[in-house]
């Protein structure tokens, strides 16, 4: 009977762990890498931020999970389900039943994914994948190298499927004047509660879901708040419920007074930026000699988002698609 082959899933969020689980079903030998120590992913709150609010140090400790604390999912549970697995239904909050399941849910049911499939057990918690590289003169095998405690090790794998995220590495506006502009710049990646914001005038930058989210409950301290939209044609109006809220559209610059100017022809003395501009896509760990790559934050080529047809099937990508919101 021929042995199994040898597979490495890098990262135990939502991607990886549906992985190790479809491909154990196939008969497959899995052994799932994470980083930290807890399985989830993104989904996993960590209340630290990083000491570059803007997250561009190369230098930085990196904090996996961009969670703020008051986060739900911006779908139903029903939607947030797999297809045979499905998030309780009657969960309720002072008697009324939720139908958006906030963070601490949606890792519970991952925790319970993972244990009622046997995941958790092939799960090699606080090893960091540091390389992956092709195995000399057997180009369909993968060595492995892991980080355990400051001890360096190595793996040789048949394949290799990579599910480590792309909510970790911020990308920021490129706003005219901004390296001149005197107040306090921060990436959502960086945010986690209002309280640092009391008392201040904030634009928030992309009006995504957590952009739209993150306005409105920084509003419930802050002095003003100013969400900028990717749309130039966006009139100044108040936004929801809130009297310290209001839409603008995109911003045309910013100047060393602090002034920020948007293209409606509005302005604003702001004490704080934040972008919620998004993500990109990193894997410093990967070695392809640039047949994989990424390109205006694209990685490619793959066929279905997944398999690069020049290493395909010993090497695969699961949770790519575009777009990642900030």
């Amino acid at each position: 009977m021929a042995e199994s082959r040898k597979v490495a899933v890098i990262g135990a969020g939502v991607a990886g762990l549906v992985t190790a689980r479809e491909l154990q079903r196939s008969g497959l030998k899995v052994t799932v890498f994470e980083k930290s120590a807890q399985l989830g992913g993104t989904w996993a709150y960590n209340p630290k931020i990083e000491t570059d609010p803007l997250g561009l140090d190369p230098n930085r400790e990196t904090i996996h999970s961009s969670l703020y604390k008051s986060l739900r999912t911006n779908l139903p549970r029903q939607l947030m389900s797999f297809s045979d697995y499905n998030f309780n239904t009657n969960i309720a909050e002072n008697g009324k039943l939720i139908n958006f399941p906030r963070h601490e849910e949606v890792l519970k049911f991952l925790n319970e994914f993972a244990k009622d499939f046997g995941i958790t057990e092939l799960i090699r918690f606080n090893t960091e994948v540091v390389r992956v590289r092709r195995v000399e003169y057997e180009e369909d095998r993968w060595v492995v190298e892991l980080k355990t405690d400051e001890l360096i090790s190595e793996e040789v794998f048949d394949s290799v499927v990579v599910c480590n995220g792309h909510y970790t590495i911020p990308k920021v506006a490129n706003i005219p004047g901004i390296n001149n502009w005197p107040g306090k710049q921060i990436h959502s990646h960086n945010y986690r509660v209002p309280k640092p914001f009391k008392d201040q005038i904030v634009v928030v930058i992309g009006d995504g879901p957590s952009g739209v989210d993150i306005s409105r409950d920084i509003a419930t301290v802050a002095k003003q708040v100013h969400l900028s939209t990717r749309s130039s044609e966006t009139e100044v109006s108040k936004l929801d419920n809130f009297a310290n809220l209001w839409n603008h559209s995109k911003i045309d610059h910013v100047d060393e007074s602090g002034e920020v100017i948007f293209l409606d022809g509005s302005s604003v003395h702001a004490d704080i930026i934040l972008h919620c501009t998004g993500y990109k896509y990193d894997f410093p760990f990967l070695e392809t000699n640039g047949i994989v790559s990424v390109d205006d934050n694209r990685v490619g080529p793959l066929y279905k988002h997944v398999f690069p047809p020049k290493l395909s099937p010993s090497v695969s990508f699961v949770g790519i698609p575009y777009h990642p919101n900030g």
